[in-house]
């Protein structure tokens, strides 16, 4: 099997170099830790280990909607685990998402730490944990887990599929960019449809399913990913850009935005987050970029 590069697939696939792109020394064909590292921990109940990543951004805007409807128990740290330089990989990481992928959060709330890995479950824990974003038990609820879902299984396609080949790979190639632009177009049409009935994902209530959807297709609808929006024509979806929009002008999805941002314009920036007046009392050294 020969593809159009030329490449022909050994009989046996073995790692002996770089895949090259853009995150190339962030893959590696096995798990565990690569060095020893201990994570910080800070004076909240809730320690958060991430980076502004559309995975990442779930999970602070999520604890900042809990801190604006007044849940001040939510308040939470937020540490950068910057993924290009491999600290995904520090054995205090792997101890708290073996899978060694952000975000990981270590919820000390109770009587026992617990590990929270994958962002799917972070929001699914915290909307159970404070009663908010999650319907009760009965039909909304479970349309809410459908979309939920939707996203955990549909973003692989949007981020390793399309993402990678159209903006990382080291070249173009026509076959897996065809194939991925065709199913994040189906994916934005799927929204499309469903947001043209209701106001959000779920329902007329905003939920943890817009929260997981939006930093992914809210961001790709405005523009805001892979620099793709006029090649996947999204402005062709009208209910998508609506429900984008609306969520856009959300302060705690302002917020969370900016929290383990590392790159970008300076004021956009919150590398690490401890207080809610760290939004307002930043420090020179907390602007800094890492490029």
């Amino acid at each position: 099997m020969t593809d159009e590069t030329g490449y022909t697939p050994p009989r046996i696939w073995t790692w002996d170099e770089e895949s090259g792109g853009k995150f190339a020394k962030t893959n590696r064909p096995v798990a565990g830790a690569t060095h020893e590292r201990e994570l910080p921990v800070g004076k909240h109940p809730f320690q958060l280990y991430s980076l502004a990543t559309p995975n990442g951004v779930k999970v602070t805007v999520l604890f900042e909607e809990l801190l604006d409807l007044g849940h001040t128990d939510a308040e939470y740290d937020a540490w950068p685990i910057r993924i290009g330089e491999g600290e995904q990989f520090s054995s205090g990481f792997v101890a708290i998402n073996p899978n060694s992928k952000i975000p990981a959060l270590v919820d000390y709330s109770g009587p026992k730490p617990v590990r929270v890995f994958e962002s799917g479950a972070i929001l699914l824990h915290l909307a159970e944990k404070f009663g908010a974003f999650l319907p009760e038990p009965g039909p909304e609820r479970t349309e809410a887990l459908n979309w939920l879902f939707w996203q955990m299984g549909s973003a692989a396609f949007l981020g390793g599929g399309f993402g990678h080949f159209y903006a990382y790979a080291p070249e173009p190639m026509k076959y897996p960019i065809d194939r991925y632009t065709m199913e994040v177009k189906r994916q934005l049409d799927v929204l499309d449809r469903r947001l043209a009935e209701t106001r959000f994902l779920a329902g007329d209530t905003y939920t943890i399913a817009d929260i997981a959807t939006w930093p992914w297709y809210g961001a790709l609808a405005k523009g805001r990913l892979y620099d793709a929006g006029e090649f996947l024509q999204v402005q062709e979806y009208r209910h998508v850009q609506r429900w984008a929009d609306e969520i856009n002008t959300r302060p705690a999805v302002k917020r969370g935005l900016m929290v383990n941002r590392t790159w970008g314009a300076p004021e956009k920036q919150l590398h690490e987050r401890h207080d809610p007046g760290d939004f307002t009392h930043r420090t020179a050294d907390k602007l800094e970029t890492s490029n």
